[in-house]
């Protein structure tokens, strides 16, 4: 446990952005999983739902919860698997 007032708060600050970013991972993990099956299934807002996740992979990007790579290489996969669903 630190002593110095300034290294408590990091740890207080820390804890509070840990839970406020595995919110937002979340919340990820769920939109991406509800594309998947859209798509899956193929449903006719199937591109709705891939349209969302897509914002939410910039989002979570934009906020360093994701590498910007990391978001590229799931927005790609999306618009893939819509593209060969869609065929």
């Amino acid at each position: 446990m630190p002593n110095i007032k300034s290294a408590k708060k990091r740890v207080l600050v820390a804890k509070k952005k840990a839970l406020q970013n595995k919110v937002v991972k979340s919340n990820l993990k769920t939109v991406l999983k509800k594309a998947d099956a859209a798509v899956a299934a193929k449903a006719a807002d199937s591109a709705d739902a891939i349209k969302v996740a897509i914002k939410k992979v910039d989002q979570a990007a934009a906020k360093n919860i994701m590498h910007k790579n990391t978001a590229a290489h799931k927005k790609s996969a999306l618009m893939k698997k819509l593209a060969a669903a869609s065929k």
